[in-house]
């Protein structure tokens, strides 16, 4: 399984959304089974995983663009939010 960080130019915040998914990934136990990874909004296609986390943002144009495979973090720095929403994917 894949689970993505995007954001607008895949470097910044979707870099540190990544940092701390895996961050949480191994605090759950799942990192072996889980791949985090990020990248830019202009540069993926909904097959390049299988759950994409924005910021609320981009949360209109990611649903266009990967439709029901988004979650939107309403806060990028939040780990708490980010467990809880990553828990519930799974």
């Amino acid at each position: 399984m894949k689970i993505a960080a995007v954001c607008s130019s895949g470097l910044g915040s979707s870099f540190m959304v990544e940092m701390n998914m895996k961050d949480v990934l191994n605090d759950l136990g799942v990192a072996e089974q889980v791949e985090a990874t990020h990248m830019d909004m202009g540069g993926a296609q909904a097959n390049d995983a299988d759950q994409f986390f924005v910021g609320k943002d981009l949360a209109d144009a990611a649903s266009d663009q990967f439709g029901d495979k988004v979650t939107v973090l309403n806060s990028l720095i939040d780990k708490d939010e980010l467990r809880e929403k990553i828990q519930s994917f799974l």
